[in-house]
């Protein structure tokens, strides 16, 4: 996958179509939407989620109320989704309810999975979070360089 941040719309019957530079990489493949750790869905190829759900419950265990919570709320709601012949992802209503998905959508595409939020919950979560996103670069400054 690609790099990108697109605004879409979920239809009536819980379909985001995908923009046409995604949907030529997915058409005809499933992918894997889940719940993430902030108010929206994440979207995995079937190998990545494979990779990062392995990594996940390795990392938690069924014993500590954390690892519990993690894999209760990321691994568990996990399914597998094709996409339709016009490049359509049908989110299943659990998850479209527990990212408050409604009408506008907004898809941001980061290389190896996609977040998939409201629209006005990513304005406002860019609001809230412009300090912290200032104070991250400047963490990286000295890490990173052109």
């Amino acid at each position: 996958m690609n790099t990108g941040e697109f605004h879409i719309a979920l239809d009536e019957k819980g379909r985001l179509l995908m923009p046409a530079r995604i949907r030529n990489e997915l058409r005809g493949s499933s992918v894997v939407v889940t719940r993430a750790v902030d108010r929206c869905l994440w979207v995995f190829s079937p190998d990545e989620w494979r990779e990062f759900s392995a990594k996940l419950m390795n990392a938690s265990s069924p014993f500590s109320r954390r690892g519990r919570l993690l894999q209760r709320r990321i691994i568990a709601p996990a399914q597998e989704v094709e996409l339709d012949r016009t490049g359509r992802l049908n989110i299943p209503k659990s998850l479209q309810e527990s990212a408050n998905l409604i009408k506008e959508c907004t898809l941001l595409v980061m290389e190896r999975y996609m977040e998939i939020w409201d629209a006005g919950a990513y304005q406002a979560y860019e609001s809230e979070s412009e300090t912290e996103l200032q104070e991250a670069a400047e963490e990286l400054g000295g890490l990173v360089s052109f």
